[in-house]
């Protein structure tokens, strides 16, 4: 039976928790997650786990932050003040924020504190910091 090496197309299911069991994501209702390995898609940690699986194959891999999102960086916070944001938004700590950059692409924040004449918007993952668990079940190898 063959088994998954690096640029192999593969289609997995996964669920994904927190080191205190919360599930955070999960493909099981859903279609598997089609990839190829190698292309930078995954964290690193996720596709270390894929490679040398076969196809029906379950296993647990538990990644390490370094191998996922990484550490939250501190210099990814930004204080910004309540009168630079629209009017139609009443910001609330964990709301996501979308800003646009320069080049017109968009980026995805969180509201980490909110004060009374300015906020503090958190650009880290929302996995950053976080050892991650992943069950894992190979349905295809293409």
């Amino acid at each position: 039976m063959s088994k998954v090496k690096e640029k192999d197309t593969v289609k997995v299911h996964y669920t994904g928790k927190l080191n205190n069991g919360q599930i955070f994501d999960s493909s099981v209702d859903r279609e598997p997650l089609e990839v190829t390995l190698g292309e930078g898609s995954l964290i690193p940690g996720f596709e270390k786990g894929l490679v040398d699986m076969e196809v029906n194959e379950k296993k647990t891999v538990v990644i390490p932050k370094a191998e996922a999102y990484g550490d939250v960086q501190k210099e990814l916070f930004q204080k910004v003040n309540r009168e630079e944001l629209p009017d139609t938004i009443q910001p609330e700590v964990g709301m996501g924020l979308v800003a646009k950059n320069t080049d017109g692409s968009e980026r995805e924040l969180r509201v980490a504190e909110v004060n009374e004449d300015h906020i503090v918007i958190d650009a880290n993952h929302p996995l950053a910091g976080h050892d991650l668990t992943f069950d894992l079940e190979l349905v295809a190898i293409k």
